[in-house]
């Protein structure tokens, strides 16, 4: 699909062999032997430039970043939510960091000795992140930031947090700004919060905590349009890392289907059983494609980028919630079974119809941006 079957092929390979430290880690809560033992193999590395102390010639492609967590997403839920979120929280820094902003936040997170969170959404700020309230104030040489991050994936245990906050009130998306915030910073706080999948997510609290002005990522009032630098990466990966979980049901599920028996014979000998397999392969491979073709779109800078992204996150993530729920009905009561792979992944294909703009959200963007050309 992608030109790059060697990382495919490490990836799956250093996800298995990680396995083990995978699952010693404590329920939602960062599993740094996890993170460590990823920079240690090499596949974090390899998702950073060179400038910013990782493997890679340049920044990674939207291409390359599909590939990697489609592989993770089949084989581990944990090992690509791990390496997934470190990117994530990773990237503002390399898009808009100066050259020692790298070397002093990225390069420990590249190499795993560090870890990274992004921190956008607020109580009253999901989906539009035009509304942030966190104030970001001017205090001498620096800013105080005061206010509430909320869902904020690998909080309170991050060490690095880029946090969008408020410069400009009442300027809407133009008064953000992007700061680095370190996660032991005085006058921060946070809490885990417990979702139906295990996830490192939490609450973290600004109490007029200081941030020197060479922490500030890019311009002021320009964070926002970062932001957008970033999802409009992510998003098909987001894409990429279902496609891979809903693989893995598809796979289970054709497995069972060949095996089980009833009234006398396999189940897959029944109609109602093999169509609805045939369905589940051709959705499936559908949403693939629609990543991949958004991916390519990124990394050639072509037109509609967002439009593509969005599309590719909102049919990959409803195609995989589907896949897995008929994969759960062909198995029948079993895969409800606690500890069983469907019902796992039950649980963990859920949340990304939400995070990074939910299903309601990425139709919003598609539809403005089909209309947007139009004279008004």
């Amino acid at each position: 699909m992608s030109g790059t079957p060697a990382l495919e092929a490490d990836a799956a390979a250093i996800a298995r062999k990680v396995a083990p430290i995978a699952a010693a880690g404590e329920e939602g809560r960062v599993n740094r032997r996890l993170i460590q033992a990823l920079g240690e193999e090499g596949l974090l590395p390899r998702l950073f430039p060179q400038r910013a102390g990782g493997s890679r010639e340049g920044d990674i492609s939207a291409v390359d970043l599909c590939v990697v967590r489609e592989t993770l997403g089949r084989e581990s839920t944990h090992v690509e939510n791990a390496i997934a979120i470190q990117a994530l929280g990773a990237y503002p820094i390399v898009l808009a960091g100066s050259e020692a902003q790298l070397r002093r936040w990225v390069a420990p997170l590249a190499a795993g000795k560090a870890v990274a969170a992004l921190a956008i959404t607020e109580p009253n700020a999901g989906s539009d992140a035009g509304a942030l309230e966190l104030r970001a104030e001017p205090d001498g040489k620096g800013y105080r930031l005061t206010g509430v991050k909320v869902f904020i994936s690998n909080a309170p245990d991050a060490d690095v947090y880029t946090l969008f906050a408020r410069t400009t009130p009442g300027a809407g998306t133009r008064g953000i700004t992007a700061f680095i915030v370190p996660g032991d910073a005085e006058r921060l706080t946070g809490v885990s919060i417990r979702l139906i999948s295990p996830h490192p997510i939490g609450r973290i609290e600004l109490d007029g905590v200081f941030v020197p002005r060479d922490q500030m990522l890019g311009e002021v009032d320009q964070g926002f349009k970062l932001a957008m630098r970033v999802l409009n990466l992510f998003r098909p990966s987001v894409g990429a890392s279902v496609v891979g979980m809903a693989q893995a049901a598809l796979d289970a599920a054709i497995r069972h289907a060949a095996t089980r028996k009833a009234f006398g014979r396999p189940i897959r000998e029944f109609q109602a059983v093999s169509h609805q397999l045939a369905e589940m392969a051709t959705r499936l491979e559908a949403a693939r494609l629609l990543v991949y073709a958004a991916a390519e779109a990124y990394d050639r800078g072509g037109t509609h980028v967002a439009r593509r992204s969005a599309m590719a996150k909102l049919f990959a993530t409803e195609t995989a919630q589907f896949v897995i729920d008929a994969a759960i009905q062909v198995h029948g009561a079993q895969a409800l079974e606690e500890g069983h792979l469907l019902e796992h992944l039950y649980r963990a294909v859920r949340a990304p119809r939400i995070y990074e703009g939910t299903s309601e959200i990425q139709r919003e963007i598609i539809a403005r941006d089909l209309f947007k050309d139009l004279p008004s």
